[in-house]
């Protein structure tokens, strides 16, 4: 039988309720096996923009967000492969391991809008279908040569920029990340620089 596999891949830095909210709707509404946060190592649209929090806190983080979440896991495929992290090679990297799987990369519309500047976006393209979380009542013009289905999800207006303040800041995280979350980034000593 073939697997439907979600792939909702970002830096996750750090991972928030929006993030779940929009992977729990998807698997839902696509009917999906699985859904995988897919962390990034090195995200190419964000390295030399600010400093990133280590992959390795990152990806535990993901694994806090996750854990009891019916069909939602974390991934360290990317984390482990190191370097710049591209879907092409993290969707050859799936089918390579299970060749029948049908494969769905979940984005939001302003990313779906510039997937042609994807490395490899032909692989991405050609390999997976795109979904493309809307707000209720939205929709963006999306570039030819991709096939894309079209989920909405409550959006809730949570930034990680105001999450890493809120913690250099000593300003509660109630509500905006998962307790797991939350209780990571204060055992890890996460965001205390400022970030």
């Amino acid at each position: 039988m073939t697997e439907r596999l979600g792939l909702f891949g970002g830096t996750f830095d750090p991972p928030h309720v929006g993030h779940l909210v929009t992977a729990v709707n998807v698997r839902h509404a696509l009917r999906l096996d699985r859904l995988l946060l897919v962390v990034a190592s090195l995200p190419w649209q964000k390295v030399g923009t600010r400093p990133l929090t280590a992959a390795a806190d990152r990806l535990a983080m993901v694994e806090a967000a996750s854990a009891g979440l019916a069909g939602i896991e974390a991934s360290d495929l990317e984390v482990r492969r190191g370097g710049p992290s591209y879907t092409a090679d993290t969707i050859e990297a799936l089918l390579d391991d299970a060749a029948d799987r049908e494969l769905f990369v979940v984005l939001g519309s302003d990313a779906a809008a510039g997937l042609p500047t994807w490395e490899r976006a032909d692989v991405v393209g050609s390999r997976s279908t795109i979904v493309v979380v809307d707000r209720p009542g939205t929709s963006h013009a999306l570039p030819p040569g991709f096939r894309f289905e079209h989920v909405e999800a409550p959006r809730f207006e949570v930034s990680s920029t105001d999450i890493r303040a809120r913690v250099a800041d000593g300003r509660p995280l109630d509500f905006l990340v998962p307790p797991a979350v939350a209780r990571c980034i204060v055992e890890r000593r996460i965001y205390r620089g400022g970030r």
